[in-house]
């Protein structure tokens, strides 16, 4: 009797932990293959000249899929890197170790949906099926209280009901053992260069770096709570100047930690309900769950005005303007500081990725999509739904029924009393940090 062989093509699950493709592949299958392959499509330049990825989120990335492997070699597996179209790339793979099937985690967003579809046709021209798996939300959609189709536009109606009528499943188990077929050419993690971008020079002045990983996930996790129940214990306030963010989101963003993993160390932590800490990341990680259903549900559309009467008019912001907006040079000094912090670090809190937007798409009249575009090349937590889900809400194209953030009808210059032209890192720092992810 033949052996079978499933391939299990990672994208934004890089984990070992509640990976329910890679656990439900090893009770499949004889033999396990993983692959990641880095598609030269997200490092290309778009039209407006700027990178889809920019470099410090490549460089998370790199570290993450790095870490990956060295994790799933602790468990006697190998991952194999290939760097290239996936629609050419598994197809190939599948032939040469006799692949029965191929799972992977489904998206949401066109881009990542579009080239699923090109892998699943080319796969169904060797008789082979892809397997979509849904992993990437807390709330699972088969245990929602209502169809895809008739979730709530309403972030508060889709909050109240998901928590009355659903469950939060809990973490899968953990593979105790990966067995692979005799890989002979696992591939090499290509370079910053390689994948035409600039290498890094940190500043100094930054105060937080992100580590790619499944690793230095659950060591932030862990650090975390740790921190925040001592804060619980001694009643220190949120408004007490400490840093409460979690800064869970790099990796929420890429899997190297899952919402589920999150959920239940909030409910380990919150069971009296009294740590508004936790209670807000709770609110952070329902809010991922709605801009990924309502992409789900919507598709571009929800990116996009109803009808063309309710799209308001976008005037021609100069390029001047923007460029100055991009690189902290409006004269604000509020909104400089920010922009300088994430260019020179990839990464801003949620309140001045607010503030700088509205700035953008209300005091220079600017297309959104711009400054949506910018942020996907600079944010190493950049995730299709969220970014882009977030900028419309800011914009008001989407058929959302409440504003999410009060702090959006904010004006930049109530707040630059207290900070000057130079940059600072993270002058305001919250919990709100995972709404890009």
């Amino acid at each position: 009797m033949s052996e079978k062989t499933i391939l299990v093509w990672f994208r934004n699950d890089l984990r070992i932990h509640d990976n329910e493709i890679l656990l439900e592949a090893v009770r499949k299958a004889d033999k396990v293959l993983p692959v990641y392959c880095f598609d030269p499509y997200y490092f290309q330049r778009t039209a407006s000249g700027i990178s889809k990825t920019g470099s410090f989120r490549a460089r998370f990335l790199l570290e993450a899929v790095a870490d990956l492997r060295k994790n799933l070699q602790g468990y006697g597996a190998e991952l194999i890197i290939r760097t290239g179209n996936p629609a050419e790339i598994l197809p190939q793979l599948a032939e040469q170790y006799q692949v029965n099937e191929v799972y992977h985690h489904r998206e949401v967003a066109y881009e990542e949906t579009e080239i699923s579809e090109q892998v699943e046709t080319a796969l169904w021209k060797l008789r082979l099926n892809l397997k979509h798996f849904i992993g990437h939300t807390l709330y699972h959609k088969e245990d929602l209280p209502f169809p895809i189709k008739d979730i709530p536009d309403s972030f508060a109606v889709f909050k109240k009901k998901v928590e009355r009528d659903s469950n939060v499943r809990p973490c899968v188990p953990t593979p105790e053992h990966i067995v692979t077929p005799e890989i002979t050419d696992a591939g090499e993690l290509p370079t910053l260069s390689q994948l035409g971008l600039d290498e890094i020079v940190d500043d100094p002045r930054a105060t937080n770096y992100f580590q790619g990983g499944e690793t230095a996930a659950l060591v932030q996790l862990h650090k975390y709570f740790s921190q925040d129940d001592v804060a619980v214990k001694s009643k220190s306030s949120r408004n007490s100047g400490s840093n409460n963010s979690s800064k869970l989101s790099p990796w929420l963003a890429v899997g190297c930690i899952s919402p589920r993993q999150v959920y239940w160390e909030i409910f380990k932590h919150n069971q009296d309900g009294n740590n508004q800490n936790a209670s807000l990341l709770k609110l952070e990680l329902l809010w991922r769950d709605y801009f990924r259903f309502m992409f789900k549900k919507h598709g571009q559309k929800f990116i996009k005005a109803k009808t063309a009467e309710d799209e308001a008019p976008v005037l021609a912001v100069n390029e001047l303007d923007f460029n100055k907006w991009a690189h902290g040079e409006t004269g604000v000094p509020f909104i400089d500081a920010c922009m300088h912090e994430l260019n020179a670090t990839g990464y801003i809190c949620n309140q001045c990725r607010q503030i700088v937007a509205t700035y953008l798409v209300h005091d220079l009249k600017a297309d959104w999509t711009r400054g949506a575009a910018y942020f996907e090349e600079k944010l190493i937590d950049y995730s299709p739904a969220s970014n882009w889900g977030n900028w419309a809400f800011i914009a008001g194209v989407n058929d959302a029924k409440e504003s999410k953030y009060a702090i959006a009808a904010m004006q930049p210059k109530d707040m630059v009393s207290d900070f000057v032209t130079t940059w600072q890192p993270s002058p305001i720092d919250e919990a709100g940090d995972l709404m890009h992810v």
